[in-house]
């Protein structure tokens, strides 16, 4: 799949080549035709023809103003073929798994959060990296959102269906996270428009006296302008007396309007120059609802997701682009300044009171589409998702739909990888656990693979339960509630220490499944932070407490004692990696076996160190010498 991308770029470069000279060649004729109308114009103003100078002077606009829309659909050719390199060029970081740089989604990591910080579901090195292609804050935040959430069944499968859709319409997708890629924007963006869609109407609910107010003051500004311009005219060319009694009106009207604008702006001046950093947003949202509308789509849920946009007589790009041309009239092409900044605008507005125009205008709006807007974003950000999946699924061809059980209580993976290694890396194994109760204990020696199996299952656990495919031959889950103990960590700032973490973990554990939910859990090096008896208690009451409870799940250990003790007792299964020593090395082959692990590779792992070991019965001598030691 890498070589697709690989072509893609190379097909993309090749374009934005041929687009750089002909930008050049367009450029230098928009110079030419500038610079050939100037002169021309000197010539015939010389010769003092005015109605040449005229036609002359149209044709030059005409002619320069073709080239320059020539110009700039060159650039935004060039600029879109550029986005699209560029999406291919991060697919294949992704396939080699090069994933500094790429966004991490460390804005979501949540330490109490059941499972995503031990299955690294974000910060770096994470799924949420190989797996986001949103551009927007709704699609980001909605794709972390189902990431931390399991779907219900009919979700899973209605969102399998929609994955599968796109994941074959790779230049739509593809066009579609391009359309949102020149702007991306800080969260503030996305926030402050919601914001502002919440807040109430200053000027709205009086709109008939604003409007009354504005046209009144308006035409007595314009006729003082008027009249005082016309003494000024008389005063200036036909030797009139001036008097200041004509231009002391225009100078009353001004100040009149001054203070109007003053007294309203104190109240609308935040929310309004928070609207300007939504211009691009607004932007990015009407290309990516035309791209939404003009897709022919089968499935059922992206069908529902569309037919947001598809309200009879009802735009939602034309609201979008009406809002934005609003604001943009009201601010300089390009720049995001505050309103009042412009000069021009400053002059008019002192004179027709453009602020409440403006003001009134977004306000209508807002409570035209306010209650619209939430759903328009919400639908972008589920096709954002949906096509972050599609995308997923298409670079990773080897990867499966696992299929939904119809019981409780059953995961079964065939050639189960880690989907956060390269494919060359991955060691893939079996497994299979069912029925309520069931526990499997995983003994190893260090460095074997325990924790990372333990991984392996909770991160394609997780992707089965957004519905995006696991890096499995094939695969069965029953959704369930996914839960892990992993990462407990001393935390010096609230005075907990690992052991203390660990049970607070293992109290949250038992909360969640006293809610009546099926939990599949993951634990890892139970209790590693106490004694050795009371690790043996404490592990095996655990392990008959759980497996007695609506749960089901997996817990790995290097302590072979707890293991055999709990087995002894309790109706576990025992699975193990091994590792064997070849010429002084270790060699791991990360394989799942059944029963207990034969090969423990502490001793031989201090010794290469530099620990000098003790032979083994030298322990409890007294007194240690040289002689003693390995």
């Amino acid at each position: 799949m890498q070589s697709t991308f690989q072509d893609n770029i190379e097909q993309y470069e090749t374009q934005i080549s041929s687009l750089n000279k002909q930008l050049k060649h367009v450029s230098s004729l928009r110079l030419l035709v500038f610079v050939g109308s100037l002169v021309l114009l000197l010539i015939l103003a010389n010769a003092r023809s005015a109605a040449l100078v005229m036609i002359t002077l149209a044709v030059g606009v005409i002619a320069f103003g073709l080239v320059l829309n020539r110009y700039n659909l060159l650039v935004r050719t060039k600029n879109r073929l550029t986005f699209l390199k560029q999406i291919n060029e991060r697919e294949v970081l992704i396939q080699q798994r090069k994933l500094n740089g790429i966004d991490s989604g460390a804005e979501f990591l949540n330490a109490d959060h059941a499972y995503a910080d031990d299955l690294d579901i974000f910060g770096q090195h994470s799924l949420f990296q190989i797996l986001n292609r949103t551009t927007t804050e709704p699609g980001k935040m909605q794709l972390a959102s189902w990431l931390m959430r399991p779907a219900e069944p009919d979700l899973i499968l209605e969102r399998q269906k929609a994955a599968a859709e796109l994941a074959t319409k790779i230049d739509w997708r593809q066009e579609f996270q391009a359309a949102g890629m020149p702007f991306l924007n800080p969260k503030s963006s996305y926030l402050l428009l919601i914001k502002w869609i919440e807040a109430p109407a200053n000027l709205l609910p009086q709109r008939r006296r604003y409007l009354i107010s504005a046209i009144v003051l308006g035409l007595v500004a314009t006729l003082a302008g008027a009249l005082g311009i016309r003494h000024l005219f008389l005063f200036l060319f036909l030797n009139e007396p001036f008097s200041i009694v004509l231009i002391l009106p225009i100078i009353v009207s001004l100040i009149v309007n001054r203070q109007v604008i003053k007294r309203m702006r104190a109240n609308t001046e935040r929310t309004l120059n928070d609207l300007q950093y939504c211009v691009p947003m607004l932007a990015a949202s009407e290309s990516l609802i035309s791209l939404i509308e003009s897709a022919s789509l089968d499935s059922e849920l992206l069908q529902k997701w569309q037919s947001v946009f598809r309200i009879k007589e009802y735009s939602a790009e034309s609201e979008i682009l009406r809002l934005r041309k609003t604001l943009e009239a009201f601010q300089q092409r390009g720049s995001r300044q505050m309103i009042g900044k412009n000069d021009f605008y400053g002059i008019f507005n002192s004179i027709w009171l453009l602020d409440i125009y403006f003001i009134l205008t977004t306000e209508l709006w807002k409570a035209r589409n306010g209650s619209k807007l939430k759903e328009w974003s919400t639908a972008i950000g589920n096709f954002e998702a949906i096509s972050s999946l599609a995308g997923f699924t298409y670079a990773n061809p080897e990867f499966v739909l696992p299929s939904i059980a119809e019981d409780n209580y059953r995961i079964r993976f065939e050639g189960l990888g880690h989907p956060l290694l390269k494919q060359h890396q991955r060691i893939c194994n079996d497994f299979e656990l069912v029925e309520k109760g069931s526990v499997v204990i995983i003994t190893g020696s260090n460095m074997a693979g325990k924790s990372t199996f333990l991984r392996t299952v909770g991160c394609n656990l997780g992707l089965a339960m957004i519905g995006g495919p696991c890096c499995a031959l094939s695969g069965q889950i029953s959704p369930v509630q996914l839960f892990t103990s992993m990462r407990t960590q001393d935390n010096l700032e609230e005075g907990i220490s690992s052991f203390y973490a660990e049970l607070k973990r293992i109290e949250m554990l038992l909360k969640l499944i006293a809610s009546g939910q099926p939990v599949f859990f993951l634990l890892d090096e139970m209790f590693k932070g106490t004694n050795s008896d009371d690790r043996y208690k404490g592990g095996v009451s655990l392990i008959r407490q759980l497996s007695a409870l609506n749960a089901f799940g997996m817990i790995s250990t290097h302590d072979l004692q707890l293991a055999k003790v709990a087995s002894q007792h309790l109706p576990v299964r025992n699975y193990s990696f091994n590792s064997e020593l070849l010429d002084e090395k270790i060699i791991f082959n990360y394989k799942l076996t059944e029963g207990f692990c034969t090969d423990f590779n502490a001793s031989a792992l201090m010794k290469k160190s530099g620990i000098e070991i003790l032979e083994e019965g030298i322990w409890m001598q007294s007194p240690l010498t040289p002689d003693n030691f390995i």
